[in-house]
């Protein structure tokens, strides 16, 4: 019989699992709550300069709340604070809102959105 220590690490294992695979499998990677506004902003952005990024909208995806908490771990959030938006490019996690946005200010976004196929102007 498994204890409830031993079930929660594996159920953990499994959303960091299914977060790992989501995230690799297009060349951006948004994970989303919908009606959320920064999540929109990001999705605008990318839109903008001509992605399709994959979205993921977490309060509907089956399992999104397992996800949801394996990236506010990952993101290194409070408890209370959303872990959305979270873009992945080449399976690799920019960061939220703020981190997307530094990196379109700077310059630094687009050429790893070509980097990663996901533009190829």
């Amino acid at each position: 019989m498994k204890s409830d220590v031993s079930v929660a690490v594996e159920e953990e294992e499994e959303a960091y699992g299914r977060l790992r695979r989501m995230a690799e499998a297009n060349a951006v990677v948004v994970f989303s709550v919908s009606g959320c506004c920064m999540c929109h902003v990001v999705k605008r952005l990318l839109l903008g300069l001509g992605v399709g990024p994959a979205v993921y909208e977490l309060d509907v995806e089956p399992g999104g709340r397992a996800v949801q908490a394996a990236l506010r771990r990952l993101m290194g959030r409070i408890q209370a604070a959303p872990p959305v938006p979270a873009v992945f490019v080449g399976g690799r996690l920019v960061g939220g809102i703020e981190s997307v946005m530094s990196c379109h200010i700077n310059g630094s976004l687009v050429p790893l959105l070509k980097e990663a196929g996901a533009l190829w102007l």
